[in-house]
């Protein structure tokens, strides 16, 4: 099930609000219920037969958590550090058996020629965000940051909270805590949820779902343009933040509607001045994740230049296996690991004095670029394209570029206006306008808002393209 169907719109979401809030607000072990239920319905949905292994997942990190908390009363360290690698291992274990073994074998395969058969496993989705999770939990419970949570149904609604459950934000439990015992009905916040999850929604039906036809009918074409194929990385390029950027949204928003304050996931990725820059604001729980329990673990920057230089190596090589079993997802986190070593040790201090709009663009080829890698599973696919984005063709502009042009330049634009802040801040400014004057403002937002989830909801009904990129991750 996803956000974007309407299964989820009309069905599934009315009934789970209806439930939860028909149970009085001081009964929060009692909406815990509801929404665990409610969450475990929504994983179920799609592959009934991987609920158990999320439950087994959830069992076996809370009973970690909770030894490594008893022997820490007992002084205990051989055990503490023992029930830390049972738990690193046994998560690691988990998620590379679900998404790399038929990597792994088919990998083998082709080397040695060997012709092993693959055992065809099928990804379990959400692992990846949910193995995350956990298994931040746990480490934040072995360094003391946070207390073990001894009551099973509170755990078990952290970890399959339905709402970031496949596809993120990566919440840590020191997020959620509080609201996990204790919270209130705040309209407000729930007004401020519910304009969330609209915006999310437009964003993934009107513009990811929209601009995807121009990438797929490009890089269908066996030979294009320069032109055109840089038209084509451009249409991905705004496809994949407007799918994910929205799905993070409408969880933002849901996360608010039951009272949970999930972080931020993004923050205008598509300004940035250079790759740093960049990284800093795409898929931020995702970053924060790996600089806070990998990058800084082995050593961050506190060791010397050579040992950072590895260490972003050996981060981006796995933030590369974490998006997928497949070289292309390896050769995509190589390629940004070159990227912001070359920045580290000297590209920064070359681009900073080139005037933003340089700066700007710089980023922005090495964005683009980047996306192809990531989008082609094919490394000779991968190779195409990039020779026909660099003059392979001797032809820089064709009737493919020129179609595209003509019908959807309105849309590419739209995109490229909506990945600034500058709608939001108009947005803002607006309402500040209006602050003492609720009733007009309220008039204007409510059927703005019902306006945008009508036609997202018509486009929904319309189209045939909906899918989330990041559920296969």
């Amino acid at each position: 099930m996803v956000f974007s169907s309407l299964v989820f719109l009309l069905a599934f979401l009315p009934a789970v609000l209806a439930f939860y809030f028909l149970m009085p607000a001081r009964y929060t072990g009692g909406r815990n219920a509801v929404l665990l239920a409610a969450s475990l319905i929504f994983y179920g949905w799609g592959e009934p037969k991987y609920i158990l292994l999320m439950l087994l997942s959830i069992l076996f990190n809370y009973l970690l958590a909770l030894a490594i908390e008893n022997r820490k009363d007992r002084n205990d360290l051989a055990g503490i550090r023992l029930a830390l690698v049972i738990c690193v291992a046994g998560n690691l274990f988990l998620l590379g058996f679900f998404k790399y073994t038929d990597f792994l074998l088919q990998t083998v395969s082709r080397i040695s020629g060997s012709g092993i058969g693959l055992l065809n496993i099928a990804l379990p989705v959400g692992i990846s965000f949910y193995t995350f999770q956990t298994m931040s939990y746990v480490i934040d419970v072995y360094r003391g940051t946070v207390k073990a949570q001894r009551n099973l149904l509170s755990f078990a609604l952290y970890v399959s909270l339905f709402p970031q459950l496949i596809a993120g934000p990566i919440v840590r439990y020191t997020d959620v805590e509080s609201s996990l015992s204790c919270r209130t009905d705040d309209s407000h916040r729930i007004a401020e949820g519910i304009r969330r999850f609209i915006i999310g929604f437009a964003k993934k039906v009107l513009l990811a779902n929209q601009v995807f036809v121009i990438w797929n009918e490009i890089s269908r074409t066996d030979t294009i343009s320069v032109a055109a194929a840089w038209l084509g990385a451009l249409a991905f390029t705004m496809q994949i933040y407007f799918d994910f950027s929205g799905y993070s949204d409408m969880a933002i928003g849901l996360g608010k509607i039951f009272g949970f304050d999930y972080p931020e996931n993004f923050n205008y990725p598509y300004t940035a001045r250079s790759i740093t820059d960049f990284w800093r604001r795409w898929h931020i729980s995702l970053s924060s994740w790996f600089r806070e329990y990998v990058y800084v673990p082995l050593g961050g920057n506190r060791k010397g230049l050579p040992r950072q230089i590895v260490n972003i190596a050996v981060v981006w090589v796995l933030t590369g296996l974490w998006h997928g079993a497949g070289w292309n997802f390896i050769l995509w986190g190589v390629y940004f690991a070159v990227i912001l070593i070359c920045e580290k040790l000297f590209l920064l201090k070359v681009t900073e004095k080139l005037p933003c709009a340089f700066r700007h663009l710089y980023a922005m080829v090495f964005i683009m670029a980047g996306w192809i890698i990531f989008a082609t599973d094919d490394m000779t696919e991968i190779w195409r394209y990039f020779s026909m984005m660099f003059g392979e063709s001797g032809n820089f502009i064709d009737d493919t570029f020129l179609y595209f042009a003509e019908t959807r330049a309105w849309l590419l634009m739209l995109c490229i206006l909506c990945s600034t802040p500058f709608p939001a801040k108009l947005f803002r400014a607006a309402r500040k306008k209006l602050e003492n004057h609720q009733k007009i403002r309220g008039s204007i937002e409510i059927p703005l808002f019902l306006a945008g989830f009508l036609l997202a909801s018509a486009f929904l009904i319309s189209g045939s393209y909906n899918p989330f990129l990041y559920f296969r991750f």
